[in-house]
């Protein structure tokens, strides 16, 4: 693991000799575990394939051998694993006998594996008693499965070590935070302080492999949070003890160390929530549900709907709704939102409100009545709720991103903390108040832009990072207004002024943080991260001032209902071309490679059509034709070039396929060279109609192909077996 700065205790890599009591049991010790564990379960999987073999089929002797191989590769892993399972046991008393129980199943799994699948039996006699795999598959199967259940109870008994290693380190650290609250003398603080040091960077060291092995997104921000509040604080800590020292009497400087302390076991205890997986407070709150989240639900429980018209009740949707526009109340009643966003949020939400209420009454007709028009009616109801929700989630990010960023751009000279430094050395109380309650506003502006943008985030880790923002800001800024108080009433300290320095740069590095936050945000909102499908070979626009100025194309709800219905049968047209994609063996063959491309960028079309996905303006839509005819036309060449290992009737059968797409292609590449803005919507259902027809052609090419693949295939192997048995004969 590579070594990263923790402040006031060296490098997160150096971790000392010393371990926790009662537990010698190192991280390296976690990660040998764990890399035995990933040569193992392989090895496991190759066993699993070998015992499928068709009984009546002869092996050759190369065959024999690769069994062999495999068979004492799983025994030596096996071997390599059980000696790491023992060390941990050797080290851990209370859990030493369930480990090594585990241990002693593993080494006769692998070791009945490496018999089982030995070679050199099948040249003993008939009457030899000893069994091989060709023989006793059950034997080989019960070995794999003990096997597997005997690596996974040690690696859990390991894990439950780790969680208690955490948790040993973390009463430490705690316990010499306590006494170094306590402290009154320089010399007590300074030894103490290096002992608090070492353990926190143990604590770091620790905690940062177990943020590497967490495989839940939403923990391991969790886990990201915590480590940096305890990171920064460390120094934060330093500089506020030493302050409160200096100046005993000083009731500024030990609210500031206060609060550092507070916060500092907060997240002391929120690693242990995490790593034990304890939920105090339940946070399954609806309240703490963001808009975005609330969104994705009610579409969600909406599509349902298609599958089973009594999956929800009416009243279950609108309170989703009101719950969701309730949030947006955020956005509208923020002194920093402007007119145009307020009003355009507010005649969004009443859309939104219409939309659904018109849903609902579709939807009981459909519990009812079961015809062809109402299923289509239900469809077109349920996009149209979709659409009206896209387009307020649109405006939603434009009013965050756009706060958020004039915010960060403002406050970018950090003028309110030079001045609070100046006022603190110059010892002027009356300027202290008054650039105190301007980052008191500043503070609160951010604060309330976090807020903004965790209800448009899109991801959990991200809601969870804003969280981090708006708590640090809140925090930090208290905490700067009492250093400064401290210097205003010591103008003359060193270590005040330093203790300032320290929180301003935090606040600089929170700061810093957040532009990172917006790019991510933006990121997962434009589809750059976390996309199903997208398409990556679509050249960039060029960089000229005609683009800035082009917005997405809103279509009124008639052409919206239109376009989207002819969206539908592009959607089912790429998965009828990924269940043809599926059935080939060769995943890298060309025709294979070319399909799954159209297809994946064809379902970027698709969303597109539901007011989703990462096509947005026209420029978007010009590329992405342009695009799909040129993966359509190198499509077509592999199949030509396919064709020609056929015979005539097959060859020709292929020729008259490939031969419908060219044309398409090409008038797909003439549409592109056709103006776009005028009557936009009317060329783009041309578009989506050519690409339909295009990928109907596709999901025939791809199920002719394979079969044709398959009949070449098939008629060269009785070929082959022809030539063996004439050669046999002769």
């Amino acid at each position: 693991m590579a070594a990263s700065p923790v402040p006031g205790g060296g490098v997160a890599g150096a971790i000392p000799g010393s371990s926790p009591s009662g537990f010698a049991f190192d991280s390296g010790l976690e990660i040998r575990t764990r890399s035995v564990e990933q040569t193992l379960l392989p090895l496991v999987s190759q066993i699993t394939t070998l015992i499928n073999h068709k009984d009546n089929t002869k092996k050759s002797d190369k065959t024999l051998q690769a069994i062999q191989r495999v068979g004492q590769a799983v025994n030596l892993a096996v071997g390599r694993f059980v000696k790491v399972g023992e060390a941990i046991a050797n080290e851990n008393w209370d859990l030493k006998e369930e480990i090594n129980v585990a241990c002693i199943e593993a080494k006769q799994a692998g070791e009945t594996i490496a018999a089982l699948t030995d070679v050199t039996s099948l040249k003993q006699p008939v009457s030899d008693s000893h069994v091989t795999i060709f023989t006793d598959k059950t034997g080989v199967i019960k070995a794999a499965r003990l096997l597997l259940s005997s690596v996974t109870k040690v690696l859990l008994l390991a894990d439950q070590v780790v969680i208690k290693q955490i948790i040993t380190s973390r009463n430490k650290v705690l316990a010499t935070m306590e006494r170094l609250e306590k402290v009154n003398s320089f010399q007590e603080f300074v030894q103490i302080f290096s002992q608090f040091g070492n353990e926190m960077v143990e604590f770091a060291h620790l905690t940062g492999d177990r943020q590497n092995d967490l495989k839940d997104e939403k923990k391991k921000a969790k886990m990201a949070a915590a480590r940096a509040v305890l990171e920064k604080g460390t120094m934060m800590l330093l500089t506020a003890s030493k302050t409160c020292l200096r100046h005993p009497s000083c009731d500024s400087a030990h609210k500031n160390k206060a609060g550092v302390f507070d916060r500092m076991t907060v997240a002391l205890d929120k690693v242990i929530e995490i790593v034990t997986d304890c939920k105090p407070n339940r946070e399954t709150d609806i309240s703490s549900i963001s808009i975005f989240t609330g969104m994705k639900e009610l579409k969600m429980n909406m599509e349902g709907l298609r599958e089973n018209p009594y999956f929800q009740s009416k009243e279950n949707l609108s309170t989703t709704l009101e719950v969701i526009l309730e949030r947006t109340e955020d956005f509208t009643d923020s002194a920093y939102t402007s007119h145009e966003h307020r009003e355009r949020i507010l005649e969004l939400s009443t859309q939104a409100r219409t939309e659904l209420q018109q849903f609902i009454s579709v939807w009981i007709q459909a519990q009812s009545k079961k015809t062809k028009s109402i299923a289509e009616g239900l469809e077109l109801s349920i996009l149209k709720v979709s659409h009206s929700l896209n387009e307020l989630k649109k405006e939603l990010h434009s009013t965050a991103m756009q706060l958020a960023a004039d915010l960060l751009k403002f406050h970018a000279d950090h003028m309110v903390l030079k001045a609070l430094k100046l006022t603190g050395v110059e010892g002027n109380l009356e300027a202290l108040a008054e650039y105190a309650c301007k980052l008191s506003e500043e503070k609160e502006q951010l604060v309330e832009a976090c807020q903004l943008l965790r209800h448009i985030s899109g991801t959990e880790p991200l809601e969870i990072t804003c969280i981090h923002a708006e708590e640090t800001f809140q925090v930090t800024g208290q905490q700067i207004i009492s250093a400064a108080e401290t210097l205003t009433l010591h103008p003359s300290s060193k270590i005040a002024k330093e203790n300032l320095d320290v929180f301003c740069e935090a606040w600089e590095s929170q700061i810093s943080d957040m532009s990172t936050l917006l790019r991510e945000i933006n990121d997962v909102f434009e589809g750059r991260r976390g996309e199903k499908y997208s398409y990556l070979s679509l050249p960039k626009p060029p960089n000229n001032g005609n683009l800035k100025s082009l917005k997405p194309d809103k279509p009124d709800s008639e052409e919206q209902a239109k376009i989207a219905k002819l969206g539908l049968k592009l959607g089912l047209l790429t998965s009828d071309a990924d269940c043809e994609i599926e059935k080939w063996e060769d995943q890298e063959n060309e025709i294979v490679r070319y399909g799954r491309k159209m297809s994946r960028m064809a379902y970027s079309l698709y969303l597109f059509t539901r007011g989703e996905g990462p096509l947005k303006t026209s420029q978007d839509l010009i590329q992405f034709l342009e695009a799909f005819a040129a993966e359509g036309l190198k499509l077509t060449s592999s199949v030509q070039a396919f064709s020609k290992q056929l015979k005539d009737d097959d060859k020709l059968m292929l020729l008259l396929e490939i031969n419908k797409l060219i044309p398409l292609c090409h008038q797909l590449q003439t549409i592109t060279k056709t103006s776009l803005q005028n009557k936009v919507f009317l060329k783009v259902e041309k578009c989506i109609t050519k690409i339909r027809s295009m990928m109907a052609l596709l999901v025939q090419l791809l199920s002719l192909c394979y079969k044709l693949l398959k009949k070449m295939e098939s008629n060269r192997w009785v070929s082959v077996k022809n030539k063996d048995t004439l050669d046999g004969k002769t």
